[in-house]
């Protein structure tokens, strides 16, 4: 453990009981943890029920999905109330290595602005292959944008430019919290040191017409708040960033082509492509029913 108090955040879905081993790793470098659950079933809540009695953390069950974004405010809001002054936040597969908490510190001591930054981010490595994140940097030297999961946050950035926004529910969440945190003139820091096995989606390789990609494979749900989340950020934030906007663009398209040309259910996956999109345009945010 550190000498600075960090309490982690998991946030749960339909968990398996294997998941429950990160959640040892991780207690092995906080003082506090609490577990978000959106709307799983009793049969699947026990193992984490009696794992929470065992080790002492925190459970807060949803009795319905409320999204990754209020999930994580519920549990930032937690720790809040506990007094702590650092979070960490987890999805519920992603994965801790020795160390890494310390190695978050250490790239936060080492920063004479420090005072700046409003969050810290690991080194991502893919579980299967090995491969590492590709990062894009600001001029600052630190990641334009990255990932919620794994991320070392300090208290006071939630107190000073508010919490997630639980209107995008899932997806861009982490995009936009980045954007807000660099538009308020706040700085994102990155640690090589410390790796978080983090796989995107449930990549399969493919080829079409001889040539080979990766889709990630994400689920027609998924394609409806990516696509709408996506065009809702754009419009937000474009005049702010526009380069680093039309390299996201870039970006998504890419992906999407990919999924429209390598994955199964691909007219599921247009029709809720279509709708978010639809929905982007219109502004209507919050979970959507009937997906």
């Amino acid at each position: 453990m550190t000498d600075h108090p960090v309490c982690a955040v998991i946030v749960t879905y339909h968990p398996t009981p294997e998941m429950l081993e990160n959640v040892s790793l991780v207690l092995e470098q906080v003082q506090g943890l609490v577990v978000v659950d959106n709307g799983s079933s009793a049969s699947e809540l026990w193992p984490w029920r009696q794992a929470s009695q065992k080790h002492g953390f925190r459970l807060i069950e949803n009795a319905e999905n409320l999204g990754i974004a209020e999930a994580l405010n519920q549990g930032v809001r937690w720790a809040q109330s506990q007094g702590f002054p650092w979070v960490i936040l987890f999805d519920q597969d992603s994965k801790i290595t020795e160390g890494y908490l310390a190695s978050m510190f250490e790239t936060w001591t080492s920063r004479p602005d420090r005072d700046r930054i409003g969050s810290i981010h690991p080194n991502y490595k893919d579980p299967v292959t090995g491969a590492e994140a590709a990062i894009r940097r600001a001029r600052d030297g630190g990641p334009v944008i990255a990932m919620t999961s794994g991320a070392l946050m300090p208290m006071w950035i939630f107190e000073r430019i508010g919490m997630f926004r639980s209107d995008y529910f899932v997806d861009e969440v982490d995009t936009e919290y980045c954007y807000r945190s660099r538009a308020a003139g706040y700085l994102l820091a990155d640690s090589r040191r410390a790796i978080l096995l983090h796989q995107i989606g449930h990549p399969k390789r493919k080829t079409f017409l001889g040539m080979g990609f990766t889709p990630t494979h994400h689920n027609a749900i998924r394609r409806y708040y990516m696509s709408r989340n996506r065009l809702v950020l754009y419009k937000q934030y474009f005049h702010i960033f526009p380069a680093s906007v039309l390299k996201s663009i870039s970006d998504a398209a890419l992906e999407t082509i990919k999924c429209f040309l390598g994955e199964e259910d691909r007219r599921s996956k247009l029709r809720s492509f279509l709708l978010g999109t639809w929905d982007g345009l219109v502004g209507r945010m919050g979970k959507r029913e009937g997906l």
